[in-house]
């Protein structure tokens, strides 16, 4: 299993203090998780069911598993029979995120690895799943602050300062 881990580990820190909307505002918490064990057809299943594009992996049977890999729709369209097994199918790289991160870093994660999810974890369980439809939420909701907002050239600033007076 690879697994690569983003925003700071374990609890709220200065990367929580500086962002307006965390991770945790975004995602999805009622998360479905299935095990490698499992049949792709019920994979599947519970995609169609929950109208979800992506489950979880878990190691165990349960919500706080640690997550191992993650199903996509992707992995399940070139002729994957019901019967195969999940572990057979899933995408093994596992990219998680803290739910204290700031949305900006699970963006830039999602574009450099070309992923559209990813698993929102706390003390390596799964909490959360994030996709990047609740990123475009974000910016549509308008629920953001620009960063760097620019400025008025310094000439007309003058120039207008002088004409007010």
């Amino acid at each position: 299993m690879k697994r690569k881990h983003w925003g700071d580990k374990g609890s709220p820190g200065p990367e929580r203090e500086r962002a307006v909307v965390h991770v945790e505002d975004l995602m999805v918490r009622q998360v479905i998780t299935v095990t490698r064990h499992q049949s792709a057809g019920h994979a599947r299943d519970l995609m169609r069911e929950h109208r979800v594009h992506a489950i979880p992996v878990v190691d165990h049977g349960t919500h706080d598993g640690e997550p191992i890999g993650v199903i996509s729709a992707t992995d399940l369209i070139d002729d994957v029979k019901d019967e195969s097994l999940i572990g057979q199918v899933m995408t093994d790289h596992v990219y998680t995120v803290s739910p204290y991160a700031a949305p900006h870093i699970a963006a830039r994660m999602m574009r450099k690895h070309h992923i559209h999810h990813l698993v929102v974890t706390h003390e390596q369980r799964v909490v959360g799943m994030l996709s990047s439809f609740d990123l475009l939420r974000l910016v549509e909701d308008k629920r953001f602050t620009m960063k760097n907002l620019p400025s008025a050239p310094k000439k007309k600033t003058w120039e207008r300062r002088k004409g007010e007076e």
